[in-house]
């Protein structure tokens, strides 16, 4: 098997799913807070399979919260915290089926303008300023999407220090990311902060 762009969960499967269904991606963006990077971007896998293989917007933004986050919840749970993060990955599809018919490609594909790709990132539910540099680079670093302007908006994020799930290209880079956010969380600076 030939090696993923986004080499983060340790499963090829899951790795693969989120380098290509933009879903899975924008899913396991939105659940990497608060848990490591892998459980985080193993959660799009983890909801595929639970759905019977198929990860749709369509069908997520359909169905009850309630039974969504019970989905969520069983164990091996997506999340930490499933009961939160449950009705957020609802509220991300359903945005995505009201905004972009349902295709969360269609956010990114195409646009040559970072500002408008990045305004369009801020409007997602659960997608701040930080985590939408973080898509930004990852969408440029991983994928080769590098719409004009990338660099600035995604800065501090678009440098080489390997600082976020954007910089993870194998085993040992995401052993530098977490050996990053080890020593900013030690020096009390954000994974933001410069050198």
């Amino acid at each position: 098997m030939a090696k993923t762009a986004i080499p983060i969960t340790g499963d090829d499967i899951a790795d693969r799913l989120l380098q290509t269904d933009p879903l899975a991606l924008l899913i396991g963006m939105l659940l990497d807070q608060q848990v490591p990077m892998e459980w985080a971007f193993r959660g799009p896998a983890t909801l595929r399979d639970r759905l019977g293989g198929d990860l749709d917007a369509e069908r997520i933004a359909s169905m009850d919260v309630g039974d969504f986050v019970a989905i969520c919840s069983e164990k091996p749970a997506i999340h930490r915290f499933p009961s939160s993060m449950g009705p957020r990955v609802h509220e991300l599809c359903t945005f995505v089926v009201e905004h972009y018919d349902g295709d969360a490609g269609r956010i990114w594909k195409g646009v040559r303008s970072a500002e408008v790709l990045f305004g369009r990132l801020r409007e997602l539910p659960g997608y701040g300023e930080e985590k939408s540099k973080i898509f930004l680079a990852i969408l440029a670093k991983r994928l080769g999407k590098r719409p004009a302007g990338w660099e600035e908006l995604a800065a501090p994020f678009s440098d080489d220090q390997p600082r976020s799930v954007a910089d993870v290209s194998s085993p040992e880079t995401l052993l530098q990311v977490r050996e990053w956010k080890q020593a900013m969380k030690a020096a009390k600076k954000s994974k933001a902060d410069a050198v």
